[in-house]
């Protein structure tokens, strides 16, 4: 494989790697339920032992993320993660909360009691999916940095990326259209989390309040959506000419979708996935509307993604510095990194099947009130 095809092979796995991150913070968003005071302790504790089986996976999925950033897009991860790193701890911190309330929420004479460890899992569920869209809605928005390959000769300061901004990523909170993708995706996570809710648990109650969860989730959802889409497709995008030189085009990114009809269909297919799971999760009586949107969110979030990095255009700007911006070209790790990952990256499906298989095995008994009432393995 040439170098060409290496860079776009780890796009590409780092947008399915993505958008399996987003399916899976189905757990985030069913946490938010825990705060409900329609549902009893019981039925909480049902919801508490559905994604407790499930949470690992979350954030097992969120490492391998940003480890094959590291490695395949060193340049992006130095300048993000050393740049805007308050974004990045706050996402990591609720996540430490995350495992240690599952641990110790329901734990005898617990420091926080269950109220305390059970808001914790509920500000896990809305923060964290509003942070990771927030900083994936920076990839159209742009971020304040610099960047200047030559310095690592400095010995004084051997610094290649330097953030313009001394709120280090809390900036996004004024960037409107990035913090409406981070919107997007609370709505969207809390969704799946009550269409998964519906899947594996029997109770009829926890039926009839999740299907009406998912119908009053639905319109801002939906409108939230619309609104970054249209924005998006009608405003400007930073595009990288054949010298490498970026500039500001105008409707950028709505020229990238028609330009490119493969991922076009792969959003179309992926936003109706998502529509009917919703339709059938929130206005029918099938409780496999999960199964429907899971896989549709995988394939919009790698569309978002192919539309950020693909067709010569940088998915990584700098609204300070314009030649800063990064691309796919000019931030990846050299041929041979690239290559040795590609063979370990073989692993992949096996990893996946191990998933799945275990995935299985948690499922193949659903959750019921006297479960959660009798075992002792329980969160």
């Amino acid at each position: 494989m040439s170098y060409f095809s290496l860079q776009n092979y780890w796009w590409v796995l780092i947008a399915l790697l993505g958008g399996l991150l987003v399916a899976l913070m189905f757990v985030q968003g069913a946490n938010v339920l825990l705060g409900s005071r329609k549902l009893d302790k019981t039925q909480k504790r049902m919801i508490l032992n559905s994604t407790g089986r499930k949470w690992e996976l979350t954030f097992t999925t969120l490492v391998t993320f940003g480890g094959a950033f590291f490695a395949s897009f060193p340049l992006f991860y130095s300048t993000s993660f050393g740049g805007a790193y308050w974004v990045w701890v706050l996402l990591l911190i609720t996540f430490v909360f995350q495992a240690v309330s599952y641990e110790f929420c329901h734990k005898k004479e617990n420091l926080l009691g269950v109220k305390g460890f059970r808001i914790a899992l509920m500000v896990n569920g809305l923060l964290a999916p509003l942070l990771v869209g927030a900083a994936v809605g920076t990839f159209f928005t742009g971020s304040p940095f610099a960047i200047d390959k030559l310095a690592i000769a400095d010995p004084a300061a051997p610094v290649i990326s330097t953030w313009g901004s001394g709120w280090h990523g809390l900036e996004t909170l004024a960037q409107p259209h990035a913090m409406l993708l981070g919107c997007v995706l609370m709505f969207l996570t809390a969704i799946l989390g009550d269409l998964y809710i519906l899947s594996n648990i029997e109770d009829e109650s926890i039926h009839t309040q999740m299907r009406h969860s998912v119908r009053s989730l639905s319109v801002p959802f939906l409108v939230a959506f619309v609104a970054w889409a249209v924005i998006l497709m009608l405003g400007k995008g930073y595009a990288v000419d054949e010298a490498g030189v970026v500039s500001l085009e105008p409707y950028k990114y709505l020229h990238n979708l028609l330009q490119m009809p493969a991922v076009l269909v792969m959003l179309l297919v992926g936003v109706v996935l998502v529509l009917f799971g919703l339709w059938k999760g929130g206005f029918t009586k099938s409780r496999k509307g999960f199964w429907l949107a899971a896989p549709g969110t995988v394939l919009v979030v790698m569309a978002v993604f192919f539309l950020a990095g693909f067709n010569h255009t940088a998915y990584y700007p700098s609204y300070t510095d314009l030649q800063s911006s990064l691309t796919i070209a000019n931030s990846s790790s050299s041929f041979f990194t690239l290559k040795v990952m590609f063979w370990v990256s073989m692993l992949i499906p096996f990893v996946v099947a191990y998933i799945a298989y275990a995935w299985h095995a948690m499922d193949r008994k659903k959750i019921t009130s006297s479960e959660v009432e009798q075992t002792q393995d329980k969160y």
